[in-house]
């Protein structure tokens, strides 16, 4: 069982490392969506627009991503890099 950690704790390697670790223990299922990682989003998380220019450049570049909870920093699981997008501009996460 993997325990969360401070995200912004970690540097880029440690990230990398957790978030395949993360991947493993979900046995390859998002965080959110529940769905394979190694496929794209479904389209019910697609249909949802996101507005890019709240992201950093490149945002969608990698498609699986670690997700953290923006107040108490701690890393919570792997998720679609789309899926972390409407986490945090529909629901503030």
């Amino acid at each position: 069982m993997i325990i969360s950690v401070k995200y912004n704790t970690l540097n880029n390697r440690q990230k990398k490392a957790l978030r395949e670790e993360y991947i493993r223990e979900q046995n390859y299922k998002c965080f959110y969506c529940k769905e394979d990682l190694r496929q794209p989003p479904p389209k019910r998380i697609t249909d949802l627009k996101i507005n890019l220019t709240l992201f950093p450049p490149n945002f969608l570049g990698n498609p699986i991503h670690l997700q953290h909870n923006h107040t108490t920093d701690l890393t919570e699981g792997a998720v679609h890099a789309y899926c972390n997008a409407i986490m945090w501009e529909y629901e503030g996460r």
